[in-house]
């Protein structure tokens, strides 16, 4: 009964994941940052980001990072999600989505078509080249 509760969890917790990749893919006249093989291995990235303890919501965004909406959006809380998901994945981009933010959105298409270029890259917080 336990695995069936967090299975069931887990599914839900991956949905914005799939709907945010599903959009992307299905968008029309190649407006695409990456190869449909690179949001498929995103998909992977932000199935295992909505696992994380302090994440309420993730999804994949068009420019090829992770959004996600914190449980806690405290600064500690924040930068424990950071340093988890940049051990995890060296090579990522993962984006706070505010408070304000949460406001203004309305469907996970408005997610998916956020930018992460305001996000420090996890290979520049782990010094890597």
């Amino acid at each position: 009964m336990l695995l069936a509760l967090a299975t069931g969890a887990a599914g839900a917790d991956s949905e914005n994941c799939r709907k945010s990749r599903e959009y992307l893919l299905g968008t029309p006249g190649g407006e695409l940052s990456l190869t449909p093989q690179a949001y498929n291995d995103l998909f992977k990235t932000c199935i295992a980001t909505s696992a994380m303890s302090n994440v309420k919501d993730a999804y994949i965004l068009r420019d090829g990072g992770i959004a996600v909406i914190p449980k806690q959006d405290s600064v500690s809380a924040t930068a424990a999600t950071l340093a988890q998901f940049c051990d995890a994945h060296p090579h990522g981009v993962l984006r706070f989505i505010t408070a304000k933010e949460k406001l203004s959105i309305r469907s996970v298409t408005d997610v998916a078509r956020m930018s992460s270029t305001s996000s420090t890259p996890c290979k520049k917080i782990k010094g890597l080249s």
